[in-house]
């Protein structure tokens, strides 16, 4: 069953993560899009993989 709290709070932090480098500042963030934007469709898909087992292993370790 899923536990709506937890699924808010993760949401709201997630959130809050990614507003960080935007706000704390807005060249680093413009420069970091740009480079973004260059990338290959597959660059960018095996980084957004990366990403997700890392948190994937970061929750298994968290959680077990």
């Amino acid at each position: 069953m899923i536990n709506w709290d937890d699924l808010l709070v993760a949401f709201a932090l997630y959130l809050i993560l990614e507003g960080l480098m935007p706000f704390l500042s807005p060249p680093a963030f413009r420069g970091f899009v740009q480079r973004i934007s260059t990338m290959s469709d597959s660059s960018i898909r095996i980084t957004g993989l990366a990403v997700m087992l890392l948190g994937l292993v970061l929750l298994y370790l968290v959680r077990s």
